[in-house]
């Protein structure tokens, strides 16, 4: 039997409504896929479409992403977002899950698997970290006092400005183009349909809250981290590009803080290495499950 495409849910979180795609098969083991920073859950959709004849396969939208609401006030925490991935497991009442996660988004993840690790069969992060060892210690060298005023500089400019408008949807694939040239053009253009709104004027904007581009200073500290990621006890696959900014835990060192982890690392790829490899992401994914 062939499955229809997923359909449209969303739960309560924080007084926020929030988002996801369910793609039946509520039966088959749960699998949650996790998208990262500025994206929105119609990028697993390739993904999806491969699993879920044998899983039970749900994609969130992060608040402010997606169809999710905006936070009112702009500010944007990974632990309130972890907080909405277990509201999201919760309310579905399945579990322990597979998570498939990137980015910001396995950042989320991680934290989540380590907080609840009796809810986590299995977990993949791409390039979920976060900030590499050597790329805080860089920020830690301006004080704090300092980046603390870079900060509200940078979230009272945001709070003035209006999401950034493109004439037609072409603008807005060539923009998609320009952020990832691996992309193909059926990628781009799927990405960029279900990443756009039509605006009263018949412009069109990315649907992320523009906040997001202004992080907190300090999330985490370090320690606690580390400690979280400990915790994990889910077999954990942790993703990387060669080509991509991203640090490699192999190499900087921060796989040492994990219990059961592997590092795979993908040639000719970069951060969204889901999308540049794609067959051989799902061959690596399919193995692991």
């Amino acid at each position: 039997m062939t499955l229809a495409g997923p359909t449209s849910q969303t739960f309560i979180s924080q007084r926020l409504r929030l988002h996801y795609l369910d793609w039946g098969n509520r039966g088959k083991p749960p699998l949650v896929l996790v998208h990262g920073g500025r994206d929105h859950a119609r990028s697993w959709d390739w993904v999806a479409e491969k699993l879920c004849q044998d899983w039970h396969v749900v994609a969130m939208d992060h608040r402010g992403h997606g169809d999710s609401d905006w936070v009112s006030d702009g500010n944007y925490s990974s632990n309130d977002m972890v907080y909405d991935l277990a509201q999201l497991i919760h309310q579905l009442g399945v579990g322990p899950v597979t998570i498939v996660s990137h980015s910001m988004g396995g950042n989320v993840s991680l934290r989540y698997a380590g907080t609840f690790p009796d809810m986590v069969k299995k977990i993949v992060a791409i390039e979920g970290l976060g900030p590499s060892p050597k790329r805080q210690e860089e920020m830690r060298e301006t004080p704090y006092p300092a980046r603390l005023n870079e900060w509200i500089a940078k979230k009272r400019a945001a709070s003035g400005r209006s999401p950034r408008k493109y004439e037609t949807i072409e603008a807005a694939f060539a923009r998609m183009i320009e952020e990832n040239s691996y992309l193909t053009e059926e990628q781009a253009r799927h990405l960029t349909l279900h990443g756009v709104n039509r605006n009263e004027d018949g412009t069109y904007s990315w649907k992320f809250d523009p906040h997001l581009n202004v992080w907190a200073v300090e999330d985490v500290a370090d320690e606690f981290l580390q400690q979280t990621w400990a915790a994990i006890t889910a077999p954990t696959l942790l993703l990387y590009g060669a080509d991509s900014w991203a640090s490699n835990p192999e190499k900087d060192g921060r796989i040492e803080h994990f219990g059961n982890a592997e590092v795979i690392e993908f040639e000719n790829a970069g951060h969204w290495l889901h999308h540049d490899q794609f067959d051989r992401f799902m061959k690596v994914l399919g193995d692991f499950l």
